[in-house]
């Protein structure tokens, strides 16, 4: 634009030159520190004339940027990526195809945009000798492309595209990608529900790999965005341990990895309220075979209930199948209390006995070293 006419719309007060990259254009320093806020969202409506001798950037708000993505259709195609003739003929002699309905799990507005591009990553990361340079550009190339102006559609695009990353680790046993998918996906995804589920696949992804310490790594964040639940939300919260508990209940884990699961989930089982919950937290640690622990925490529950509580029943059931559970994790060190009792009479140990309930007493219902 000439100067003339920019003097007829408003006096300059910034002017500078630039150049052009390869990645693009970037604002001066200067120029940033004039016009922009720190963490301040910053949405740009951008003109070009047919001339094409200057470019118009307009800043708008996030209300009229998402009015705009709606009705502003490029006035170009996007390139896309297909693949050459000799791509082709590898695609179809491989042995592993692209599991679309794995990564696709919430649709969005881009994902038919991406599917080829992903695809032609996939068979790029197949190949031997790997051109990863190739084979992330193209994935790169997707999360720059195809991003809106609304989170929750961006999150879904970034969550889509750790789900292929981490179908590509399993298949092609590519786990330095992990570090990858940590650094630069997990903390673009602005949404609390996607960002743990892409947390717990990292998990599970790093574990099946056999990265121990980035298993423990990922598992500490993923404890950490429980904590951020207010604890007026324990469904959340109980929820989260649930997945998170899922994914690692059958597999090997490390001693870190035992650790931190066994701190945070007595933390809960002892600091929240509500019984049920309570009683959740002592399954969780049945679950992950933590039986000492989990048997401690049922008998504190079952001593602190009164004995009218609907629940005392239920937790006396938890408490004798956890007594005679065989104690598999640190058992050489077991402290646990097999002969504890609740704090009953004499007569309601003899009802127990004779109502053929366990006796702690007898030498064969003790769980043996």
């Amino acid at each position: 634009m000439s100067e003339e006419n920019l003097e007829n719309n408003e006096k300059l007060i910034y002017e500078a030159v630039v150049k052009k990259t390869k990645t693009g254009l970037t604002f001066p320093k200067e120029m940033r520190a004039l016009l922009f806020k720190p963490n301040e969202e910053i949405y740009f409506k951008i003109q070009i004339p047919k001339s094409r001798k200057y470019i118009k950037l307009e800043m708008i708000d996030h209300e009229e940027a998402e009015k705009l993505s709606d009705l502003i259709q490029p006035s170009t195609e996007t390139k896309k990526i297909e693949s050459t003739p000799e791509e082709k003929i590898k695609q179809a002699s491989s042995k592993e195809q692209p599991n679309w309905a794995e990564y696709f799990v919430y649709d969005f507005k881009n994902q038919d945009k991406i599917k080829p591009i992903l695809e032609s990553a996939f068979y790029k990361f197949g190949e031997k000798p790997l051109n990863l340079e190739d084979a992330m550009g193209r994935v790169k190339y997707t999360l720059i492309s195809f991003l809106t102006s609304t989170k929750t559609e961006n999150a879904k695009l970034y969550y889509a595209v750790e789900k292929f990353l981490i179908d590509v680790i399993v298949k092609f046993n590519h786990p330095n990608l992990l570090d990858w998918i940590f650094e630069k996906i997990i903390p673009r995804i602005e949404s609390k529900f996607l960002y743990e589920l892409a947390l717990l696949d990292l998990v599970e992804a790093s574990i099946v790999a056999k990265r121990w310490e980035k298993a423990e790594l990922y598992i500490f964040y993923v404890l950490k965005n429980i904590d951020d639940y207010p604890k007026s939300e324990m469904y959340n919260i109980m929820n989260s341990f649930k997945q998170l508990v899922k994914k690692v209940k059958y597999v090997e884990r490390s001693d870190k990895i035992d650790i931190l699961l066994k701190e945070k989930l007595m933390e809960y089982g002892e600091g929240v309220e509500d019984t049920d919950y309570k009683i959740q937290i002592v399954e969780f640690l049945e679950d992950l075979n933590y039986i000492e622990l989990a048997y401690s925490l049922a008998k504190k529950i079952q001593l602190g209930l009164p004995q009218d509580s609907l629940r005392l029943e239920d937790i006396r059931k938890i408490v004798r199948r956890l007594h005679i559970t065989p104690i598999t994790e640190n058992k050489p060190n077991s402290t646990i209390d097999l002969d504890g009792d609740d704090e009953k009479g004499d007569d309601e140990k003899d009802d127990d006995e004779d109502n053929g309930e366990i006796d702690s007493e007898d030498p064969e219902n003790s769980i043996s070293d």
